[in-house]
């Protein structure tokens, strides 16, 4: 008789084949659960980001045709039974649903099959976008219904679970797991300034001028939650202090025609670069001096843990679990959602206070380097694996 031990099969379901938050926590942990443990498949809707990592890490992967993150009723239900008969067939020990969609989706898919574990994480609620009352409560109630079909529950901050966690009959489903990342292999300043400027300047740049600049920086999905709209019109508002300062966004999203024509509109255009999409972007984090996060609304973000790791002092908005990394004033300034007054106070004390850059970044670097590893989000999601409950 072999001893082998049976692996466990895990299903991570995600709406969106992007390389957001949610997907970079799918990554992750797909990629460090012990092999010799679990048999994993990874499956997405629309996007191909995700997918290509995936399978650079040898994870099996496969497209959902049709799942997309707008509500169609038709592809909708095919897309549930199509779940359904995946369940039956495969028999997964675990389906672990990330995003809302999917998330419902999976979950009633999954209680139809009788999937002994269906575990879901709450990267965020869209009741926090702004939208009108009664769409914020259509939208709580799906949440809810969710949760009650899940087994499991991880919030991946405080803030998270306790905005959903006092409705009825699911205060007891819910496990904070704050999200961890690995140690990212940056570029130096020197090399990651050049690179960036290759696109900032295609036709070459002064490299003692750019040594000699001060780059305020950001990493976000252009859309309207990420809150640039605030850090533009609090530039806006100091113009005449950024003599020497460049304003470097990378991403790409929704909003960026409306962000472009509004660094024009403030006359910022000689200072604010929006360089697009780029790959492993975190790696270039250290040719900013200061990273700012001036969101309307967050769970608990990536791109503030890699910043950290960056060493780089921090401006964030109070959103959601942000106060959960930054939760001491020595380890950056927090200001309240969209009140570009302390934004431009926060701006210029950075700006004109080279040690306390220094210190800020210091302190959210160890904090971030003890406290939010991949590691221990790993090991606690291994111990939810294995509840029996």
């Amino acid at each position: 008789m072999s001893d082998e031990v049976k692996k466990q099969k895990i299903f991570y379901l995600i709406t969106k084949g992007n390389l957001g938050g949610a997907q970079k926590y799918v990554l992750e942990l797909a990629s460090a659960l012990p092999k010799d443990q679990f048999d994993v498949t990874v499956f997405f809707g629309e996007g191909t980001e995700l997918e290509n990592r995936l399978k650079l890490a040898g994870i099996k992967t496969q497209k959902i045709e049709g799942l997309g993150r707008d509500i169609k009723l038709s592809g909708d239900w095919k897309t549930f039974w199509t779940l359904v008969h995946l369940f039956k067939q495969e028999k997964p020990d675990i389906i672990h649903l990330n995003s809302s969609k999917i998330g419902l989706l999976g979950a009633l898919a999954g209680r139809f099959a009788g999937v002994p574990k269906i575990i879901f994480t709450g990267h965020g609620w869209a009741f926090n976008e702004p939208r009108s009352a009664w769409q914020k409560l259509a939208i709580k109630i799906l949440h809810w219904l969710t949760v009650i079909l899940c087994h499991q529950v991880i919030a991946v901050s405080e803030k998270t679970k306790l905005q959903l966690a006092h409705w009825p009959l699911i205060k007891n489903k819910f496990t904070v797991i704050h999200n961890g990342i690995p140690p990212i292999d940056f570029l130096s300043k020197t090399e990651a300034r050049q690179e960036l400027a290759k696109i900032v300047w295609k036709k070459g740049f002064d490299s003692q001028a750019l040594d000699n600049a001060m780059i305020v920086g950001t990493i976000a999905e252009l859309h309207k939650n990420k809150g640039l709209d605030f850090l533009l019109t609090a530039l806006g508002g100091i113009k005449g202090k950024l003599e020497n300062v460049l304003i470097w966004i990378i991403g790409d999203g929704e909003e960026i025609d409306r962000l472009k024509e509004q660094a024009k509109r403030l006359r910022l255009k000689d200072h604010v670069t929006f360089l697009g999409k780029i790959p492993e972007a975190s790696r270039f984090l250290r040719a900013f001096d200061i990273f700012t996060l001036t969101s309307r609304t967050e769970a608990f973000p990536y791109a503030l843990l890699e910043a950290g790791q960056a060493g780089l002092p921090v401006i964030a908005s109070s959103a959601g679990g942000i106060p959960e990394i930054i939760s001491e004033f020595n380890q950056g300034i927090l200001v309240r959602p969209g009140n570009t007054k302390e934004i431009k106070l926060a701006l210029v004390r950075l700006l004109e206070n080279p040690s306390e850059r220094q210190k800020f970044g210091d302190n959210l670097a160890k904090k971030v380097n003890k406290e939010f590893t991949v590691e221990k989000m790993v090991e606690k999601t291994l111990e939810l694996y294995e509840n029996k409950q």
